[in-house]
């Protein structure tokens, strides 16, 4: 199949940002010399060499996007590799702002605080979580990784296919494999609250979720990582500071997200409530989401005195659990949705019918996990070797001990993620259909 990319400019009210001037954010669209204040335009399609992806030359005049001294970023639409499923990504501008809430907030908590000012980078960031329907491409890697695995352990079978050879023959040197997710142990628990294509993927370990990015990132050639932290509020508050993107009244949220009182115990298709100033769905409600960081009650608390970049102010991992999710989900109060409103995953909790030993280090298997999601990013300047490793691996022993039984021991599988895996993956399914 051919991939398809396309480039694309999307706009729910014009957004022009340019970068140096973050707290300036100029929130007009400009038609023929005048401005007019939230003026509904139609979609622009732009097709883009693959390497240009979301950036432009020239700044469309009737289309949100972020200048940088890089080009001009744009929202765009990828095509995973083999497939025609796509992801719509959104360009966020450079800027400034204070993480976290103060005590002004009525429903504050201690661990909000105190605030931080924090430097931010340009970035892409997934419109939507991930659904379903993109998280089943990655899931249906096992059986083909398996075969690849065979394949590269007998050599000789694998010239018997030239797209398997090709893989083959085009991995490059030092380039670490991506696992993928093990067949799911009970999947009537895994899609109690929705399976359905447009519904966001659930139950995944923050693991599992960095792994899909390496995976992705390898097939298409850009980097995807999840988003720090800082990153996430910063997107969620699209230049915001109060409670919630939309605002502080509490009365509002029905209308942006899927939460306790209107979600009828389930996840629901995203996209299908307001989204926030910058054309952001669910970032309250739906499904809580995976961040980088791990969670420390006290960590603002040790960045309090200075402005911090990105880079600095990330909580990296140094235990297992707990770790940040972001958003509030289909079960929470409305609190919880706030933009500044922090939890924490509960691992052994959430792994308590988890049959195997050692536990899965892809999938939870209880209800507090059935609200637990992610989106991507993509940001602008590329990552380095160092910081690849540092978003994509499993960062503490217990996960890297986890993954390696599983790999010995048959129960997982790996491959490495080029651009030239897609095809061969599809030429392996058409020899032996999943």
């Amino acid at each position: 199949m051919r991939n398809v990319v396309t480039q694309e400019v999307t706009c729910w009210e014009e957004v022009w940002f340019v970068q140096g001037f973050p707290q300036q954010l100029i929130l007009w669209v400009t038609l023929m010399g005048t401005c007019f204040p939230h003026v509904a335009v139609s979609e622009v399609n732009h097709l883009a060499p693959v390497e240009n992806l979301g950036l432009v030359k020239q700044a469309p005049r009737d289309a949100r996007h972020v200048v940088t001294d890089r080009g001009i970023m744009v929202g765009y639409t990828e095509t995973i590799p083999g497939t025609d499923v796509t992801l719509k990504m959104i360009p966020v501008p450079a800027g400034t702002f204070l993480l976290g809430s103060t005590e002004e907030d009525p429903h504050h908590k201690p661990d909000e605080g105190p605030q931080v000012k924090v430097d931010i980078s340009p970035f892409w960031i997934g419109s939507c979580e991930i659904t379903w329907e993109q998280y089943h491409v990655y899931m249906k890697m096992y059986g083909a990784f398996k075969q690849l695995t065979q394949l590269q352990q007998q050599a000789d079978l694998a010239v018997e296919n030239p797209v398997v050879h090709d893989y083959f023959e085009n991995l490059p040197p030092g380039v670490d494999a991506v696992t993928s997710p093990t067949p799911l142990y009970d999947p009537s628990t895994t899609y109690q609250v929705g399976k359905q294509p447009e519904q966001p993927a659930v139950t995944m370990t923050q693991f599992a979720a960095k792994q899909f990015t390496k995976w992705l990132s390898g097939i298409t050639g850009r980097d995807y990582r999840l988003p720090t932290e800082a990153e996430w509020e910063y997107a969620a508050r699209a230049g915001t500071t109060t409670a919630y993107s939309f605002g502080d009244n509490a009365d509002d949220v029905g209308d942006y997200a899927w939460y306790a009182e209107n979600a009828a115990e389930k996840t629901h298709p995203v996209g299908t409530k307001k989204p926030n100033p910058w054309g952001l769905y669910d970032v309250h409600g739906n499904v809580a989401e995976w961040v980088l960081d791990g969670y420390d009650a006290g960590h603002f608390q040790s960045l309090q005195g200075k402005p911090v970049t990105l880079w600095e102010a990330v909580n990296w991992p140094t235990q297992l659990y707990p770790r940040v999710i972001r958003g509030g989900c289909w079960f929470d109060d409305s609190n919880l949705c706030r933009s500044s409103a922090r939890q924490q995953s509960q691992d052994p909790d959430w792994n308590v019918s988890d049959p195997n030993l050692p536990l899965s280090p892809w999938w939870f298997t209880e209800e507090e996990s059935m609200g637990v999601g992610f989106r991507i990013v993509r940001p602008l300047d590329p990552l380095d070797k160092a910081a690849r490793k540092q978003v994509w691996e499993a960062d503490v022993e217990m996960i890297q001990l986890d993954v390696m039984d599983r790999l010995e021991e048959g129960r997982g599988a790996q491959a490495v993620p080029t651009k030239h895996l897609p095809a061969a993956v599809g030429a392996l399914n058409q020899e032996s259909p999943q």
